[in-house]
Order: C-alpha cells, then sequence, then structure tokens
C-alpha cells in the first residue's frame, strides 16, 4: 500500500493523508478562494505591523516590541499551516510525509504555545501601564522586555521540541488519514499504534500550564486592570485607560476561544469538525484580524502608518 513500508512484520507509515474538507467537495473553490485571501491578507498585515514598528521610533515602547514579537508568531503560525491547505485544495493533493508532517507540528506548536506566554505577557504590560504607572519604565525596562520575549520563544521552542520528539517515536501502523486539515497531536493520537500514555501526560501538563496557567493569569491580570479603571473618577479617563488595553483583551478572547475547542479536552473525545473549526479561527482568521485589531484601535500605530505610507488615510 501507497505511503506503508513493511518493518518487523508491522506496517509502518511513511506518509499521511490529510482529509482537509474533502467531506465538502462542493465547497472546494469557495474554500480556496477563502482562505487564499486570508493567508494574504495575515502576510500583508503582519509584514506591515513588523515595518511600521521598526521603523516609527515613537512605537519603540515594550507594548509595541511585544506586538511586534506577536506578528512574527502569527506569520510563522499561519505559514505553517495554510500553504498545504490552499495546495491540498488547489491541486487535490492532500498527502503530507510523516517528516514533513513532523515539522509542521514543530512549527505550529511553536507559534502556538508561544503566543499563549506572549499574551500573558502584554497583559502584564498592560497591567503596569495602568495599575503602576509611575513605575512603568522601571518595571518594563529594555532588558526585562528583552528577557520576557526570549524567554517565551524558548519556552515555545521546548514545548514543541517536546511534543514532535515524542509523537516522532510513536508507531503508525494501520490507517493513515488525519481527520483535519493540517497534522495535529489529538488526531495523530488516534491513529498511533503504539502505547499515547506518556505523550498524553505530556500533552496533560503542557495544557495545564499554557492553557489554564496563562489564561488565569491573563484573568488576574485583568482583574487589577478593571479595578483600577472603576477607581478613575471621569467618564474620559476611564475610556482612555480602557481603549489602551481593549484591542489585547478582544485578542486574548477571539485566541483563547479556539484554542480552548482545540486543545482542552482528551483526545478520546476528539471532534474533527469542531476541530477543524477551532483550527481554522488559530491558524487564519486570528493572525488575519490580530493586525486589524491592533491598527483600526490604536491611534499610535494609524499615525506611523499615515508617515510609513503617504497614500494611507485615516
Amino acid at each position: 500500500m501507497p505511503g506503508q513500508v513493511e518493518k518487523t512484520n508491522q506496517t509502518l507509515v511513511t506518509e499521511f493523508v490529510l482529509q482537509g474538507f474533502s467531506e465538502h467537495p462542493h465547497l472546494w473553490l469557495l474554500l480556496l478562494n477563502c482562505f487564499f485571501f486570508l493567508y494574504t491578507l495575515a502576510l500583508v498585515g503582519n509584514t506591515l505591523i513588523i515595518t511600521v514598528i521598526t521603523c516609527s521610533s515613537g512605537l519603540h515602547s515594550p507594548m509595541y516590541f511585544f506586538l511586534f514579537n506577536l506578528a512574527m508568531m502569527d506569520i510563522i503560525c499561519t505559514s505553517s499551516v495554510l500553504p498545504k491547505v490552499l495546495a491540498g485544495l488547489a491541486l487535490e493533493d492532500n498527502t503530507i510525509s510523516f517528516q514533513g508532517c513532523m515539522t509542521q507540528l514543530f512549527w505550529l506548536a511553536w507559534s502556538t504555545s508561544s503566543e499563549l506566554v506572549l499574551l500573558t505577557v502584554m497583559a502584564y504590560d498592560r497591567y503596569v501601564a495602568i495599575c503602576r504607572p509611575l513605575h512603568y519604565g522601571t518595571l518594563m525596562s529594555l532588558w526585562l522586555c528583552l528577557a520576557l520575549a526570549v524567554a517565551v520563544w524558548v519556552t515555545g521552542a521546548l514545548n514543541a521540541s517536546v511534543h514532535t520528539g515524542v509523537i516522532a517515536q510513536l508507531s503508525f501502523c494501520g490507517p493513515n488519514v488525519i481527520t483535519h486539515f493540517f497534522c495535529e497531536v489529538p488526531p495523530l493520537l488516534l491513529l498511533s499504534c503504539s502505547s499515547t500514555y506518556i505523550i498524553s501526560i505530556i500533552t496533560l501538563l503542557a495544557n495545564a500550564f499554557y492553557g489554564y496557567t496563562n489564561f488565569l493569569l491573563t484573568l488576574l491580570s485583568y482583574g487589577f486592570i478593571i479595578a483600577s479603571i472603576l477607581r478613575i473618577r471621569s467618564a474620559e479617563g476611564k475610556r482612555k485607560a480602557f481603549s489602551t488595553c481593549s484591542s489585547h483583551l478582544i485578542v486574548v478572547s477571539v485566541y483563547y476561544s479556539a484554542v480552548v475547542c482545540a486543545y482542552m479536552s482528551p483526545a478520546s473525545s476528539y471532534s474533527p469538525e469542531r476541530s477543524k473549526l477551532a483550527g481554522v479561527l488559530y491558524t487564519a482568521f486570528s493572525p488575519t484580524l490580530n493586525p486589524l485589531i491592533y491598527t483600526l484601535r490604536n491611534k499610535d500605530v494609524k499615525a506611523a502608518l499615515g508617515k510609513l505610507l503617504p497614500f494611507y488615510r485615516h
């Protein structure tokens, strides 16, 4: 059988077939155009964010430094998935090699887990800016921001390396159809013919840290932020304070909604349709929406864009 080899009387899978959206063949053209539009918009939007922050001295502050990192993660996340989706829809070739699957899994796990930690760091930054404004320069120094950014990328890479390394050691000797449009941990575990106990424990621990812990820390930061805003007497003061963190709050809400649907449930209760919907949210919609949210709701970014792009009007 294509995509399988014999090894010690056991047939091992050498390639997988991504189910993608093959159950909806009549929608392939619509899906192709939608994913192409979203991928193009995500690339252009996040590249523009990176460029405007790099070129505008007025945006060289902790908040925009972290936004710069967020844009890089969004590019990695969407680029690890959508090109293969587009190729599958356009060429009707949904096969992916074992090595290609592990590579995709690594880059996706790196970007998504890093983004969860980064959103927590960005929430802390907003907490310091609103609740400790007089100490902001000291508490969010250049060296601390650099250290936090490095920690975010390193912890994400460590998580991705462990997950990919353990899954690469599993045996896949039966069906090779992944019920998703990219390589993802839950459907891969369902295909394995070896014990998944260790990777299940690792996934549970990773979910506890990257999902629940970061979510609780973000909620804690916003709890202090909201309490601080409510103590402001003037309505204008409250509006200005809330406007500085509203964009980040929207991004957090969208991203965590998708991640909870995709990861915060055991592999045994895996639902292909639900997982695909969540996958579209955090690999296509979130990377596309983030630049729009941060530009349309941020006067500093809009002003910088106006200087960088003469044709831009806000």
